[in-house]
C-alpha cells in the first residue's frame, strides 16, 4: 500500500492543510511543519503553443459541474480547451476502454492504483520529471513501475465511514430508555448494533423513515457495498499476524475469514433502512444521499466527497455532519478509526498523443494545484485533500466531511486510534466487484444464502485473480 502510514502520520499531519488537522473535532491551528505556498514555475519543457485542447475523462460524476467550470476558466486564462468528458458511476474503466479505442482519445485519465496501472500502463507516461510528480508532497504515495519511472499522480485523499447527522442523534438520545447519551459510546458494532435497533423501534418518535438511507444495490451503483465496505474484511484478513495489507494485491486466495463480520454491518444497513429490502435493487447512491440530505435518515455510509449532496437538500446542517468508523465486529476495534486513502491517480497518456499535447495536458494539472484560482476551485468546489506542496497552512477545505477526515487523521497520527487501509485497491478485477454485489442483492432478496455468496467470493477472487 506504499507506506501508508507515512501518508497519514506525514503527508496529512505536516502538509496537507497542516494548519486545519482537528483532534476530537476541535480545531488545531499549532501543527509546527506547516508548508509554504508554492511559487511553482508552470512553463513548459516543450513548446505547446500550438496545442488548442486537452481531453480530461473525469472519474467523479458527482464533480463533473466543477470540473467543466475550471475548464471554462483555464480557456479563458490559457487559451487552451480542456473538454470535460465524464464517465457514469461505475462505468469509467469501461467508458475509458471505449474512449482509448478513439481517433481522439483522453490525455489526462485515471488510474486506481497499482492494479490500475498494470491494466493501461502502455497507455501511461513517465511523469518522473514532471512539475506535477515534484509538486507530490510525500514520493512514496505515487504509482511506479518496476523501471522506476513514475506512472500514476495521487491528487485526493480521501476517507469514509458511517455519516451521521449529529442533530437527530442529540435527538434520539434524549428520548426515554435510549441505549447510549452520547456518539463517545458507541465505539464498537455490539453498541452500534443497539442504539440503531432501538432507533428503529423509536423513528416515528425521531421523524425519520428508517436509520440508514437505502443501501442502493442497483448494478453501478453497489460500489459502496462490493468495494468500500469490504475493505473491511480484506484489511482484517491481510494485515493480521503483522503482516502488510500490500499482501492482497498479490494474493491468489481469498479465505474471506471475516466473512460474518462483513454480514454484520451489511444486515445492519438493510433491516434497519428507509426502503424494504426487496426494493434495493432499483436504489441509487443519488438516491439514498438524497434520503440523507432531505433528514430522512440518521446515517449513511459515504465518504469525504459527499458533501455536496448533503448540501443540496438544505436541511443538514454542517457542523452535524459527523462521521463514525464503520464498525463490523472485530475484536479491538474500540480503537478502529476511518477508512483512509487514495485510488485517484492522474496517469497522462502517451499512446496517440503527441509530446506537446502530453505537455499541456500536465501544465493544465499543475495549474490546478497551484494557481490561486485552481487551489481555490481544489478547495472550495472540489473538496480536496491534497497531497501537494502548493497548498498552505491556510488553505483547507470547509468542506465538514473533509474538516472530519482531517480530525481523525489526526487522531491515527497521535496514536488515539487505527486508520484502515485501503485493501480494496487489490480486488483482482472489476468483474469480481460486479459479481459480488450482484451476489449481495440475491442474498438481500431471499434468493441465495450467505454461505453460497462467500463461496462464490473465494472461487471467483481465484479464477479472476490468475486470469
Amino acid at each position: 500500500m506504499r507506506k501508508f502510514k507515512k501518508v497519514l502520520a506525514g503527508t496529512l499531519a505536516g502538509i496537507l492543510a497542516a494548519g486545519a488537522l482537528a483532534g476530537c473535532g476541535e480545531t488545531n491551528n499549532n501543527n509546527s511543519t506547516a508548508p509554504a505556498t508554492s511559487t511553482t514555475n508552470t512553463e513548459s519543457k516543450v513548446d505547446t503553443s500550438g496545442v488548442k485542447s486537452i481531453y480530461f475523462l473525469n472519474f467523479k460524476p458527482e464533480i463533473a459541474a466543477k470540473y467543466e467550470a475550471i475548464a471554462a476558466k483555464y480557456k479563458e486564462e490559457k487559451g487552451i480547451e480542456v473538454r470535460v468528458q465524464t464517465a457514469a458511476s461505475g462505468e469509467y474503466e469501461k467508458y475509458l476502454t471505449s474512449e482509448m479505442g478513439k481517433g481522439n482519445p483522453p490525455t489526462i485519465f485515471q488510474i486506481n492504483g497499482p492494479v490500475g496501472y498494470q491494466n493501461w500502463k502502455d497507455y501511461c507516461a513517465n511523469l518522473k520529471d514532471s512539475e506535477l510528480y515534484n509538486l507530490v508532497s510525500d514520493k512514496s504515495m505515487v504509482v511506479t513501475g518496476d523501471d522506476g519511472g513514475v506512472y500514476g499522480i495521487p491528487y485526493v485523499v480521501e476517507g469514509y465511514g458511517i455519516i451521521y447527522n449529529n442533530a437527530i442523534m442529540t435527538k434520539y438520545f434524549a428520548t426515554e430508555g435510549a441505549k447510549a447519551s452520547s456518539m463517545d459510546e458507541v465505539n464498537n458494532f455490539a453498541k452500534l448494533k443497539e442504539v440503531v435497533e432501538d432507533m428503529t423501534a423509536k423513528k416515528a418518535e425521531l421523524g425519520i423513515d428508517g436509520v440508514f438511507g437505502s443501501t442502493s444495490l442497483k448494478t453501478g451503483d453497489d460500489w459502496r457495498w462490493q468495494t468500500h465496505l469490504m475493505d473491511l474484511p480484506l484489511y482484517y484478513e491481510f494485515s493480521a499476524d503483522g503482516n502488510s495489507v500490500s499482501n492482497c494485491f498479490n494474493a491468489a486466495t481469498l479465505d474471506f475469514k471475516y466473512a460474518d463480520n462483513y454480514k454484520n454491518i451489511f444486515d445492519l444497513y438493510t433491516n434497519n433502512s428507509t426502503t424494504d429490502k426487496n426494493l434495493l435493487g432499483g436504489k441509487t447512491v443519488s438516491d439514498s444521499m438524497a434520503e440523507f440530505a432531505a433528514g430522512k435518515c440518521a446515517m449513511i455510509q459515504n465518504g469525504s466527497w459527499a458533501w455536496d449532496d448533503i448540501k443540496k437538500g438544505g436541511v443538514v446542517k454542517a457542523e452535524d455532519v459527523k462521521y463514525l468508523p464503520i464498525y463490523t465486529g472485530v475484536e479491538g476495534e474500540e480503537k478502529q478509526g476511518l477508512c483512509i486513502g487514495t485510488e485517484n491517480y492522474f496517469a497522462i497518456n502517451k499512446e496517440g498523443v503527441d509530446e506537446a499535447t502530453q505537455q499541456a495536458s500536465i501544465d493544465f494539472l499543475v495549474w490546478l494545484f497551484s494557481s490561486d484560482y485552481g487551489k481555490n476551485a481544489v478547495i472550495n468546489d472540489l473538496g480536496f485533500v491534497t497531497p501537494f506542496t502548493s497548498f498552505g497552512e491556510d488553505e483547507k477545505p470547509s468542506n465538514p466531511l473533509a474538516v472530519e477526515l482531517l480530525a481523525w487523521s489526526d487522531k491515527a497520527a497521535k496514536g488515539d486510534c487505527k486508520s484502515v487501509e485501503w485493501a480494496f485497491l487489490g480486488i483482482p478485477s472489476e468483474k469480481w466487484k460486479s459479481d459480488f454485489g450482484s451476489s449481495l442483492l440475491e442474498y438481500v432478496q431471499g434468493q441465495k444464502e450467505w454461505t453460497a455468496v462467500v463461496d462464490e467470493a473465494k472461487t471467483s477472487w481465484a479464477s479472476e485473480r490468475n486470469a
